[in-house]
């Protein structure tokens, strides 16, 4: 079967969709095959192979090994990767640190890019902060960047993205009158949820994000984001279209759940709600 270059990226776009987007070597592996070769032999000074065990301690007296212990992260032990040794309660008291001292967007944008608490910043192309305009009425957070924007540095740009564009315009808004923003700004590999330990890491930035912005409504898009900023274990279905109170440290704004557009993408029936709630938006900022 002959196969050309249309086949060549239909392949690509579902590794893509199943999360299979970075290169780990520069080879096929046909990790199937009986005839298999096996890893090459690590190598001493004097050429040997080294034995197990053996690797390990050359490691340690390599002196390259000594200049990467030299600029490991100060919150890291010798040798070490600063994620992969911070526990998770001293990576939230790390980020509560660093956001507080924050004291405008911009200097929130630049610790972000620094910290290291989160792993997915290792796993991610780049730091997904915000669109729009930070001066805007309204905020909407939602989860976390996808693939797009993971690629773009934007939040909801893909499908999604357009989604909600067509849903703001319906009310009036676009990217010039809102302003955008996720829990947590590096994208999960494959596009998974983030775990509860992530966007607890990442909880009090985005918070202070808030804060920064002072918006008078805030969208929460989803049941991750809702879970997340308003504190409570209902469900989306349960949450949508109710006000609730969210306390920004300073004052207290008027907070709206509703469907992520990329569940709207996937049940379009439910449209029809999120249709409501944005009509209840529209309202709120009238009034």
């Amino acid at each position: 079967m002959n196969y050309g270059p249309k086949d060549a990226r239909e392949l690509i776009a579902f590794y893509l969709e199943a999360g299979a987007d970075a290169v780990i070597g520069e080879e096929p592996v046909d990790r199937m095959a009986d005839d298999a070769k096996p890893s090459p032999a690590r190598l001493g000074p004097d050429g040997k192979p080294l034995r197990a065990g053996a690797f390990a301690k050359a490691a340690r007296t390599d002196p390259a090994s000594d200049r990467g212990r030299q600029s490991a992260s100060p919150l890291s032990r010798p040798g070490e990767s600063a994620t992969a040794l911070i526990s998770p309660d001293t990576a939230i008291m790390a980020a509560r640190e660093a956001a507080k001292n924050a004291t405008s967007l911009d200097e929130l944008r630049v610790l972000l890019e620094r910290f290291e608490g989160c792993t997915l910043r290792g796993t991610a192309t780049q730091l997904v902060f915000a669109d729009g305009n930070p001066e805007a009425r309204i905020m909407f957070v939602g989860e976390a960047p996808g693939y797009e924007e993971d690629i773009t540095g934007r939040p909801f740009v893909g499908r999604s993205g357009k989604l909600l564009d067509r849903m703001m315009e319906a009310i009036g808004l676009d990217r010039t009158r809102a302003y955008i923003a996720n829990v947590v700004p590096w994208r999960p590999p494959g596009n998974r949820t983030p775990t509860p330990q992530e966007a607890a890491i990442c909880l009090p930035f985005i918070r202070r994000q808030i804060e920064l912005a002072d918006p008078d409504i805030l969208v929460c898009l989803g049941q991750p984001a809702t879970q997340t900023l308003l504190t409570t274990k209902e469900g989306i279905t349960r949450t949508r279209g109710r006000w609730f109170k969210y306390d920004t440290g300073t004052r207290q704004i008027r907070a709206l759940p509703t469907f992520h557009p990329a569940f709207l993408l996937r049940s379009p029936l439910q449209k029809r709600f999120a249709w409501r709630d944005f009509l209840a938006i529209k309202k709120a900022l009238v009034s």
